[in-house]
Formats: structure tokens, C-alpha cells, sequence
């Protein structure tokens, strides 16, 4: 879905669970809303009760990176463990070739996930690096 069709719940909801998992649970001051928002596709997954459990964006092609690339990947932690992030990632591949057909796809995935986005067929391109002081590593499929 693209950011003019969300709606005050669903915004107030992603930048609820990203502030509450990449900036309170992993004590890192960045800044989120980074302007790219505004032209990303938003992946996201919710219970049956509404509450946002998974989600993702998309950038097209020379937003972040030459390539279309999948970040802000989150899994809320009372979900976590039960194949939701993994379901999430293989609808966001799904989405970029869909809106990007024959493109390879880049992430700047944190370190200790490598081996989750080698599974889904990404690799490491490059070497790692601190982003706001996590350790991360960016990564390329395709």
C-alpha cells in the first residue's frame, strides 16, 4: 500500500511498532521518518484483532540504493519465533518483483540476521559497517 492510502490508524500503528522495536527495545536514537516513507510500498501483518504484528517497506530503484531494496523489516516481540518475519520477507520479494520485475534486491540487514537473509537467497555485498551503532551488513539477492 502506498503512504496517501493509509490510513491515521495504520500510520499511527507502524511508526508506533517501529519507534517501540528499533529505538526503545534496541536503544538506538536514530532517525526513523526519513523522507522515504512517503514513496515506499508498506508491507504489514495483523492478528485478528487489528494489532500490527509485521511489517516492511519497499523502495523502488534509486531511493535508498541503485537497486530496489526491503527495510524497516519488523516483527512485533510478542510474534516473533513463528515464521511471521520469514511469511512477511517472502510476500516483500513477492511485492518487489512484482513492482520491479528482473531487478536484484538490496538490504541493510543488522548482523545477526545474515544468516536468516542468506536462507531467503541474499548475500553479503561488501563490508560490514555501524549504522547509528548497530552493526549491519548490507546484502543483495538476485
Amino acid at each position: 500500500m502506498r503512504f496517501g492510502a493509509l490510513g491515521g490508524r495504520e500510520l499511527h500503528d507502524l511508526f508506533e511498532l517501529r519507534q517501540n522495536v528499533f529505538v526503545v527495545e534496541q536503544a538506538c536514537a536514530y532517525a526513523d521518518i526519513d523522507g522515504h516513507d512517503l514513496e515506499a510500498w508498506h508491507l504489514s501483518g495483523r492478528d485478528p484483532g487489528q494489532r500490527l504484528l509485521a511489517y516492511a517497506r519497499l523502495l523502488g530503484p534509486g531511493t535508498r540504493f541503485a537497486e530496489p531494496s526491503i527495510g524497516r523489516v519488523v516483527t512485533h516481540p510478542l510474534a516473533r519465533r513463528c515464521g511471521l518475519g520469514r511469511a512477511l520477507m517472502g510476500r516483500a520479494l513477492l511485492e518487489c518483483e512484482r513492482h520491479y520485475p528482473g531487478h536484484p534486491i538490496r538490504i541493510s540487514a543488522q548482523t545477526y540476521l545474515t544468516a536468516f537473509y542468506g536462507e531467503l537467497g541474499f548475500a553479503p555485498a561488501g563490508e560490514s559497517y555501524d549504522e547509528d551503532g548497530i552493526p549491519h551488513q548490507d546484502m543483495i539477492r538476485g
